[in-house]
């Protein structure tokens, strides 16, 4: 750092703005003044870059210049572009076990198959849109209802849904679907699922129950409208079990519980300039010292990958990992194109006012929430995580959707680093959220747990780290995050719909 600019790496041709550059401004690395102002967050050309040439930051390729650009110009989609990127893949030339730390532990749930929640919910899950708006009512009579108000539990959260009919029943929409139900239904986050379908939809029910027992604890019911004789008799019904799912979750009290029994979704949202050398790499680093206690840990958003996925192959701990990684990879490819879309539509708008240019750039900032453990494996998106150790799920870069198929796949918590203020909650999973820039903390003080701005002022990434892994810990034991303080979660259950909507 120099003068308000960090260069990243020593072979980037760009440095990133720590703050606002006015034009004429005389940065030392720079052998003439800046030709024009640059936003804080924002890159600045070190030297002339000639059109066609490749733009380096972090040591990597993020774009190339689409014209000339000066030296000290602002380098930002006006200049900018997609192009070529490593395909270097080398799996498995980088996997590198990390050395084991002594095991810590938290206060958790002990449910009978082994996993551990952070939270004793119970769930109304739907299987179809058509009953969310019945399963929102149960939820609200259940506020009112004494004895569920004397319970011991965190609450009650209704799961809805936009989909779940007007679909085939036999493609890849309706598995991923299927999966992310039965995810739900299975998080150690619940002591207890009531399942609420209409009758009639293409998501049955019985199909549901039927491809296995839903919860080891037996603490599950079903039922649909149709077949309890409508909205008012549904709802009543739905009382009496709720208060009896109640009295058995309630029995459940907290106890300790090693680290290497949480599971936790990295995510960020509302990225910027910032989140590639603050929150994320400091997420990475609490990343790593959970799998060096046996802990595991999700990275996704395959679209927020592309373009830096050779950096997680080269950590995989076996071919069929890294090329699962891949074949996800080409998956999006053909997705997106099917689609009349393109992977480098990502970054948003947000992103952008915020310094990032391309997905490259973006997808190598995202990477770094996963720190440096071998990548133990690679699942599709809502598929139970089976390895400990660092994981992969494929997943959209849409946050809400992304989450879903964490907490479908097992995660008890979720750490999410943003740049630009994204709020959101993501129950029965507590969401902690990391904030990558001073200024948009003391802006949004009410909703970040946590600033990583301040590693710009001297504070390492490992301390940074050390503090996200309290946290967690601190979090899964019971204390509420401030998205739980502010009521977030019952809006963002978000199952990713792949298909035809018929």
């Amino acid at each position: 750092m120099a003068e308000g600019v960090i260069r990243l790496h020593g072979s980037d041709n760009v440095v990133v703005a720590l703050k606002d550059q006015p034009a004429g401004a005389e940065l030392a690395e720079l052998a003439v003044p800046m030709p024009g102002p640059v936003p804080r967050g924002h890159k600045i050309a070190l030297r002339a870059i000639a059109k066609g040439e490749e733009v380096v930051r972090y040591g990597q390729i993020i774009g190339q210049a689409t014209e000339d650009i000066p030296a000290g110009a602002h380098v930002h989609s006006h200049n900018l572009g997609m192009g070529p990127h490593s395909s270097d893949y080398a799996i498995g030339s980088e996997c590198r076990p990390l050395p084991a730390l002594e095991p810590r532990t938290f206060l958790g749930y002990h449910r009978p198959d082994g996993t551990v929640g952070t939270r004793n919910y119970l769930g109304i899950l739907t299987s179809v849109n058509c009953s969310g708006s019945v399963a929102r009512f149960i939820a609200e009579a259940a506020e009112k209802d004494p004895v569920l108000a004397a319970a011991k539990i965190d609450g009650i959260v209704p799961i809805v849904h936009q989909t779940g009919c007007g679909m085939s029943a036999t493609n890849e929409g309706y598995q991923t679907l299927m999966r992310t139900l039965k995810g739900y239904a299975r998080n150690p986050n619940f002591g207890g699922i009531l399942l609420v379908g209409l009758g009639c939809e293409v998501m049955q029910v019985p199909d549901l129950v039927g491809q296995g027992r839903l919860r080891p604890d037996g603490n599950f019911r079903y039922m649909t409208i149709q077949g309890e004789g409508g909205t008012r008799a549904t709802i009543e019904r739905a009382l009496k079990v709720l208060r009896e799912m109640a009295e058995v979750a309630g029995q459940v009290e907290r106890a300790p519980a090693p680290v290497s029994k949480l599971v936790v979704g990295l995510q960020c949202g509302g990225s910027d300039g910032y989140s590639g050398i603050t929150a994320n790499p400091a997420l990475g680093h609490a990343s790593d010292l959970l799998v060096r206690m046996g802990g595991t840990t999700i990275l996704s958003e395959t679209p927020e990958i592309y373009g830096a996925e050779h950096l997680l192959t080269r950590r995989a701990v076996s071919r069929e990992v890294g090329e699962t990684l891949l074949e996800r990879i080409r998956w999006w490819e053909d997705y997106t194109a099917r689609n009349e879309g393109e992977m480098d539509n990502n970054p948003s708008p947000g992103n952008k006012r915020g310094g990032l240019t391309t997905i490259l750039e973006k997808s190598l900032g995202a990477v770094a929430k996963g720190g440096t453990a071998p990548l133990a494996g690679v699942y599709k998106f809502a598929e139970p995580i089976t390895t400990p150790g660092f994981t992969y799920m494929d997943s959209p870069g849409y946050d809400p959707c992304s989450v879903t198929g964490q907490i479908a796949s097992g995660a008890t918590v979720i750490v999410f680093t943003t740049g630009r203020g994204s709020v959101s909650g993501y129950k029965p999973s507590p969401c902690i959220k990391l904030a990558t820039n001073s200024e948009m903390y003391g802006r949004m003080k009410e909703d970040m747990d946590i600033n990583c701005g301040d590693i710009l002022d001297g504070v390492s990434i490992e301390a940074k780290g050390e503090e996200i892994l309290e946290k967690i810990i601190a979090v899964a034991s019971g204390q509420q995050t401030l998205s739980e303080e502010l009521g977030f979660g019952g809006a963002e259950f978000v199952p990713w719909q792949i298909g035809a909507v018929m």
